[in-house]
């Protein structure tokens, strides 16, 4: 299938520039951290953005983080059913999965959709001594679910694919 092998190709470079963006927040959030402990030790007061900003952090971790997860399998999962059924039954199961997610992948992105419009409406800006604004933060939300959805897409092409073949194997 050509749309599959698109996807692939687009989901492996997408999931490259997502580690990477990752580490490179992680790095961020260890720097903030260290500069804080610093200037506090050297001059007595310490900069509250420094140990405020890794918790406005994580967010753009962990959304995006979805998809390339997910797609690896290092998600958090119960194997016992893959002892009692065949490989065509452990194929649909997965496919099933992988509908559901998508379901609700689907859902998550729209109300991400309405929560960063609602924010930046309201036009709240984080407490911090840099003013960011509030639904920069939230952006990760829906982010990472849209990309949820690629990776998922990709998943769900590639089970049907798998189903295919092994019923034309099969006969």
């Amino acid at each position: 299938m050509i749309l599959l092998r698109f996807l692939k190709c687009i989901n492996d470079w997408q999931e490259k520039a997502i580690r990477l963006f990752a580490i490179l927040i992680c790095g961020i959030i260890v720097s903030a951290l260290i500069v804080s402990a610093l200037t506090r030790y050297l001059s007595g007061t310490g900069y509250d953005w420094f140990i405020e900003l890794p918790p406005a952090l994580i967010p753009w971790i962990v959304f995006p983080l979805l998809g390339p997860i997910f797609r690896s399998g290092a998600h958090i999962k119960v194997d016992l059913l893959m002892n009692f059924l065949t490989k065509s039954q452990i194929l649909v199961m997965e496919l099933l999965v992988c509908v559901v997610v998508l379901v609700g992948a689907g859902m998550f992105f729209m109300a991400g959709i309405e929560a960063v419009e609602l924010f930046k409406r309201l036009g709240q800006l984080m407490e911090l001594e840099i003013e960011i604004p509030i639904w920069w933060m939230y952006l990760a939300f829906p982010v990472g679910f849209a990309i949820l959805i690629s990776f998922i897409v990709e998943m769900i092409l590639e089970k049907l694919s798998e189903l295919y073949q092994l019923s034309k194997n099969s006969k």
